[in-house]
């Protein structure tokens, strides 16, 4: 077998398809986001960046920066190990006593990713329930999605948020199994919100449980920054809450909250957590930071929402396919993966605009768009830059036909 070629086969069918991903060389620069330095080919370049995920700029916010100057000050850069075998740092467990009490949960625990944190977390308590039977939203993350898979329980696929359709599975699946609903608060491609209220009325009906993963709304919703639901008062009917310190408070990391025994078990079973080396003691010192700030602040999250709500406008006036949007998220429809990309590359090169092509697996064939994440440190000056230039591209690529026909 010419083992290079199997390599090399896989490589070539994705770039036919147009949506092989190239990676953006920048450097973000200290006080100065959403600015950026890009390292092309062509030496480096000032740029704007439309599509992290930090979304509050927590990355670069002072506190943020000083606990973390702190800590590698007073501990050193490293976690030292895994959790049970000297990784265990003071500053992980205080992160998880703040981040319980954010979702008014009895206890939290901590992994290295959002990714891991549902991988881990619905793998395990699938396995600890004999018999379990998951009912998953058809837009959960792959990290649900593969989540799912490793617990090797049988499952069905919600209509998206299809309340009836998901009533009509559990109506026909034996009462006396185990059952755990998994769902997203909010979906980060097309920016809108799950029916919590109502999944967890049919949890209660049914006798399920519910894991929802709060990942793009932690931080960014709620009077303390809880997710959606708290800002719609739902925190204690749902079992678990997921969450990432990576998105709205700038860091790395994922973490589960739920009851005592449901965290202690994933815990104790999970070999995502267990054989992992921990997050350093200067990331969680970064992140307790950020949770305790905007457990207080509303500053961040008012003027996002203004920021988000002021671009899907000027976007809408300037007739750009904007997608339908209730969040912070800002999608723009292309319709065809080549073009999609040929726009990302245009706006990089010509204008200095950084944002990505979201092709498939990440959204469906047909559905390839461009995602802007607006935050509170992109000026009207930027967003009128975007949208001046998003015309030129749109109307030299004839972007508007592939849309349409999407």
């Amino acid at each position: 077998m010419d083992y290079d070629q199997v390599f090399s086969d896989a490589l070539k069918t994705v770039k036919e398809e147009g949506r092989y991903r190239v990676f953006t060389d920048i450097v973000r620069q200290r006080g100065a986001f959403p600015n950026a330095a890009w390292h092309s080919e062509d030496g480096i370049k000032d740029i704007t960046v439309w599509c992290s995920n930090d979304y509050l700029g927590m990355g670069q916010h002072p506190k943020v920066i000083e606990a973390m100057e702190q800590s590698l000050k007073d501990t050193g850069a490293g976690a030292g190990g895994t959790r049970n075998i000297s990784g265990t740092n003071h500053t992980h467990v205080l992160l998880e006593q703040e981040l319980a009490d954010l979702h008014n949960k009895e206890a939290g625990l901590l992994f290295t990713s959002g990714y891991i944190s549902n991988d881990a977390s619905i793998s395990t308590m699938a396995k600890l329930m004999p018999g379990c039977v998951i009912f998953s939203d058809e837009l959960n993350h792959a990290s649900m999605i593969e989540g799912i898979r490793h617990g090797g329980c049988k499952k069905h696929i919600i209509r998206h948020n299809d309340i009836d359709h998901l009533e009509s599975l559990q109506t026909a699946t034996d009462p006396v199994v185990p059952k755990l609903i998994a769902f997203e608060s909010v979906y980060s491609m097309d920016g809108d919100f799950a029916p919590i209220r109502e999944f967890c009325d049919l949890a209660d009906k049914y006798n399920a449980l519910t894991y929802m993963d709060e990942v793009h709304a932690v931080g960014m919703y709620g009077k303390h920054g809880g997710g959606v639901a708290e800002r719609d008062g739902l925190m204690d009917r749902v079992t678990v809450i997921e969450g990432t310190l990576g998105k709205a408070y700038g860091l790395m990391g994922g973490y589960i909250t739920s009851t005592k025994d449901i965290v202690d078990a994933v815990r104790s079973f999970a070999p995502g957590f267990i054989f992992t080396t921990s997050l350093s003691p200067v990331i969680t010192a970064g992140a307790l930071a950020s949770v305790r700030h905007l457990k207080e602040s509303q500053h961040e999250r008012a003027v996002h929402q203004e920021r988000a709500a002021t671009l899907k406008e000027k976007m809408r006036a300037a007739d750009l396919p904007v997608m339908p949007s209730v969040s912070h998220i800002v999608p723009v429809l292309v319709g065809d993966p080549v073009i999609c990309k040929q726009a990302s590359d245009i706006l990089l090169n010509e204008f200095n605009i950084y944002v990505q092509p979201i092709n498939y697996p990440t959204v469906p064939r047909g559905t390839e768009r461009l995602r802007f994440t607006p935050s509170p440190l992109h000026t009207d000056e930027m967003m009128d830059h975007l949208v001046l230039s998003m015309k030129a591209v749109w109307a030299r690529l004839d972007v508007k036909r592939f849309a349409k026909a999407a």
